[in-house]
């Protein structure tokens, strides 16, 4: 099931697992969002210089970092494959922090992906 999932994404956010990303965070940590008005419970932005299929960078969860940042440089440790949306998140934490395992995404990330069907990949 995983291959079938890293094909459905094109491979253009799983080729970023187990790599050190750098991305800039344009939903600082407990920022409104602007549109639908939840908070952002983790920090969340994008690889610049990147393209998704929604012609925007690649968005990313920051996961691990407890302060508001506007850049960060850290460790893809998942993707979360939205299966009704076609915009995939790279799951970033700290380059010490031991991996977190998939109940602790889902919880850092549920503030957003409520809304969406999704699976994670490793």
């Amino acid at each position: 099931m995983k291959q079938e999932s890293a094909e459905r994404t094109n491979d253009y956010a799983t080729l970023f697992i187990g790599k050190e990303i750098g991305i800039k965070i344009d939903r600082p940590l407990h920022s409104k969002h602007p549109k639908h008005g939840f908070i952002y419970e983790v920090n969340y932005g994008f690889v610049p210089d990147t393209k998704a299929p929604d012609n925007e960078e690649i968005d990313a969860y920051l996961i691990g970092v407890n302060e508001p940042v506007e850049t960060y440089k850290g460790k893809c440790i998942a993707v979360i494959h939205r299966l009704n949306d076609n915009d995939d998140k790279l799951v970033i934490i700290p380059t010490l922090l031991e991996n977190i395992n998939d109940d602790e995404i889902r919880k850092a990330t549920y503030f957003q992906e409520q809304f969406f069907t999704s699976e994670i990949i490793r």
